[in-house]
């Protein structure tokens, strides 16, 4: 599989598929570890955490280069927002639900933000329009949000008599969309190196929840977390976030930004097949259906297969 961008061709190969699916397990590893630490951890803290963790990594990973610190200083609120909508608001509306619901469906719930990236996109930009694909990939996806939520948004269906609370379920939802208006945004970074931009926003987000976790939760003050949560903290901040970025880094230059949005449709599945094993978590008939429809608009939306059957057609 190959795509051009920006008149590149990048080439899908197997060691990039490895690195894709690799990518894939450690993003749906991210709501796994969460589901463990926010049984102990209040969600403004572990935001915190993984935030603050993964930008000391980072750091230190890039050690000066770049002129890392030239560009902080003269992108500080450029950085402050991008860091506010791509993880501040998104990681913890995503813990707050994850006190009520499991990994697998947070993974599915928040899989609709390529759907969302899509609308907003459109709206706040010229040049990505919405076409007849985009459109139907778009109905599709949020269709398979309406499957899931729905159940929950009936009157008298709360946690109290066996469901799971509306807001539980909304939350990694409105998480997607700040995902999307991040992702509609951070074409502002397009002349950074991408691990300026990712140190830049998680030292940004740092910054942001280090207050409303003193005030909000009071940490000092917290009992002592079990080892499995520390651990689950440190492979939530440096495993799914400080690596997983640079993992995703080094794809997105070998394949490019079309194939590595293939990631989204391998973080549900690695979430739910880590929930099963690990958590006991199970999966309704209507979830599955919920991620069966969210999946096929995503294909959709990338719109690559069914421009392979249309060129095959046009071939024979």
């Amino acid at each position: 599989m190959h795509a051009k961008i920006d008149g590149v061709q990048n080439r899908m190969t197997l060691a990039t598929w490895g690195l894709l699916v690799l990518l894939g397990l450690i993003w749906g590893g991210s709501f796994f570890f969460a589901r463990i630490a926010i049984q102990h951890v209040p969600a403004f803290t572990l935001v915190l955490l993984r935030v603050a963790l993964a930008a000391l990594a980072l750091h230190v990973y890039i050690r000066g280069r770049y002129d890392i610190y030239r560009e902080l200083r003269a992108r500080w609120r450029q950085f402050l927002l991008l860091g506010l909508v791509n993880n501040a608001i998104p990681h913890t509306l995503i813990f707050l639900g994850q006190t009520e619901i499991g990994a697998g469906l947070a993974a599915i719930l928040n899989a609709t933000t390529p759907v969302w990236t899509v609308l907003i996109a459109n709206a706040m930009t010229q040049d990505e329009k919405l076409s007849i694909a985009k459109i139907a990939g778009c109905l599709l996806g949020l269709a398979g949000t309406a499957v899931l939520v729905g159940p929950s948004a009936l009157p008298g269906l709360t946690s109290t008599d066996g469901g799971i609370p509306l807001w539980a379920l909304l939350f990694p939802v409105v998480a997607a969309v700040s995902y999307g208006f991040a992702g509609t945004y951070s074409k502002r970074f397009r002349g950074l190196a991408p691990p300026v931009t990712a140190a830049g926003q998680l030292t940004a987000s740092a910054l942001i929840m280090l207050p409303l976790s003193l005030v909000v939760d009071t940490p000092w003050q917290l009992p002592v977390p079990p080892l499995t949560t520390i651990l689950s903290v440190l492979a939530l901040a440096l495993v799914s976030t400080a690596y997983a970025y640079i993992l995703f880094f080094r794809i997105l230059g070998r394949a490019g930004a079309t194939n590595t949005s293939l990631v989204t449709l391998l973080v549900p599945p690695s979430a739910i097949l880590l929930g099963f094993l690990f958590l006991g978590e199970t999966l309704q008939p209507t979830d599955m259906a919920g991620m069966l429809l969210i999946t096929i608009g995503l294909v959709v939306l990338d719109g690559r297969i069914l421009q392979r059957r249309a060129g095959n057609r046009g071939i024979s």
